[in-house]
Order: C-alpha cells, then structure tokens, then sequence
C-alpha cells in the first residue's frame, strides 16, 4: 500500500521488520517449503477423516463433549488451511488487495479465538457432567451443545467487528491504491493506531480468563473426585488437565509473528539462519499444536478410534 505520510512509528519500525521476516519466507528454497507444507497437509487430512468420523454416527452426533470437539476440530482446520494460504501466497510473491488480506487475516484470526473458547466449553462441561450429573442432560443434552458452538462463534464474529471498527479509523482515502505492496499478514493490517494495543489486551484477557476458568473447573472436579472416588471423577481430572495443555496450544500460534520480529530486532543473524529458523517455528507453533489436538482428544478416545477404523477399512459399522 502507498501512503502520502510515512513516519519511523514503532508501527512503521514492526511492519518493516514484519516484512522482512516475510521476504526471508518468500527465498525459502523447494525443500524448505516442503518441510513446512507437508505436515500441514497430513494434518488437514487426518483433522477431516476425525470430522467426517464425528458425523458418520449418531451418538458423536448428539453427545455433547463430542459435539464440542467437532467444533473444536473444526476450528484448527480452518486456522490451518487458511494460515497455509497465507504463507503460501507470501512464497510465491502474491500480492492482495487490502479488502482481501483483511478478510483472510481477520477470519483466520477468529478460527484461532474459538479453539480457546471451546476448550473452555469442553471444560464445563466435564464440570457439570461430574458435579452435577442429573442436569448434564438437561443442560446440555439434544441440540444445547451445538447453540453453545455457535454461540462461540457469534462471540467471536463480535470480536471481528471490533476490529474491523477500529481498523476503518485508518485513512484509507490518503491511499494511491488498495493493491498492498506488503505481502500478506495479521501484523500487516494492523496499521490502526489502537488496533496492536487492542489484539494484545484482548489476548492476554482471552488466555488468562480460559485459564482460570479451566483451573476452577479442576479444582470443583478435584473436590468431587475425593468425596466420591469413581472412575468418571479420576478420567474428568485428567481430561480437565488436558484441556489446559490444549489451551497453552491453541493459543501458540498469536506469538508467531511476534516472535520473529523478535528475533529480527534482537539478532543479527544469517539470512539462511532466519529462514531455517521461521520455517521450525511455523511448524512448531503453527502445525503442531493442531496436530496434537488430535492426539489429546481423537486417537485416545475409544469410540471414536473404533469408528475411524471402521472408516477407514471400509467396514460396517
């Protein structure tokens, strides 16, 4: 993008070393991409063989903890098939137009916020299935679960406008075009004044407040398993445990870009080093922690592993 008034802004300062980073990205060589695109694409494929196990039965269907994961699977898939296309488009030198990368960005940004906000739904509800199992049913039984799912997603749609609010205080009429001449990135459009002070006050409150309500729903959980030591008290701990590590997880891939710049501000560095550096981190906080999603919550899980199976070997189910 062209603008009449550039300033050495700490903005303008992040941007140029976002862009950077960027151009290291786009001279990755053929073997490098690979490394970085091929565990992304397992992962698509295994995250939508687990989507379509979700709804080839009726009881994955209707149960609500599997319903949540559905929603939770289908979050990661999103994040990851549309973060691919982004560094996809950096590459091989694709230039967007600002409306677009906006669009792109924003909705990859919003599948990235709902991963957290499940996880904290899969949590209550182990909480309410273990303290109060009476009124599991009529508190989440039939279609409940799946309001809730859309009720995240409404949530964070709100976020989005928000944002979008804030990013229309930019001066968009002071530019030649709209064609960006930057490659595309969430740290790119962040060029509003209040929009970095934003994304950092509502991350930070998005962690901390998952986090917390996770733990509480561990401690009541903890309480409960030693009044009543059952089986179904021990394996809601150890599941609550695991929505924990899944939300230090989710929430991996907002230090990303950050961190890279990091590194491009601190460390003077090869650019082969760079590159070799971006592309572990991309896999690292990018891929992986979707992939171990579907360790946490899909392989270890008997039925829906037996339901797989059966898929997969083309059995009667």
């Amino acid at each position: 993008m062209n603008s009449s008034s550039t300033g050495k802004t700490p903005l303008n300062v992040m941007l140029s070393e976002t862009l950077t980073v960027l151009e290291w990205t786009r001279r990755s060589t053929c073997p490098r991409k690979i490394f970085v695109i091929f565990p992304c694409v397992v992962c698509l494929f295994v995250n939508g063989l687990l989507l379509w196990t979700l709804l080839s039965k009726a009881i994955l269907r209707e149960t609500p903890r599997y319903c949540l994961l559905f929603n939770l699977l289908l979050s990661d898939t999103l994040h990851m098939s549309l973060s691919q296309m982004l560094y996809m488009l950096a590459t091989s030198r694709t230039h967007l137009y600002f409306p677009v990368c906006a669009l792109l960005t924003l909705i990859t940004d919003v599948s990235n916020e709902v991963s957290p906000l499940t996880v904290v739904a899969m949590s209550l509800e182990r909480y309410v299935a273990v303290c109060f199992p009476l009124h599991h049913a009529t508190l989440l039984g039939g279609r409940r679960a799946s309001v809730v799912a859309v009720l995240l997603w409404a949530l964070c749609l709100l976020n989005l406008v928000v944002r979008v609010g804030l990013l229309m205080q930019f001066p968009f009429h002071t530019l030649d075009t709209l064609m960006m001449n930057d490659y595309c990135s969430s740290l790119v459009i962040r060029i509003a004044p209040l929009s970095t002070a934003y994304d950092q006050v509502y991350s930070a409150f998005l962690f901390v407040s998952s986090a917390m309500v996770i733990l509480w729903s561990y401690v009541m959980v903890m309480m409960a398993a030693r009044r009543c030591a059952s089986e179904k008290s021990v394996k809601a701990r150890n599941t609550l445990l695991l929505h924990l590590f899944q939300l230090v997880l989710s929430l991996s891939a907002t230090i990303y870009l950050p961190l890279l710049v990091g590194l491009a501000r601190l460390m003077a560095l090869p650019r082969l080093t760079y590159v070799r550096i971006q592309n572990v981190l991309y896999v690292l906080l990018m891929t992986l922690p979707r992939a171990l999603s579907v360790l946490i919550y899909g392989i270890k899980d008997q039925t829906m592993k037996s339901t797989m199976l059966a898929i997969i070997f083309c059995k009667k189910q």
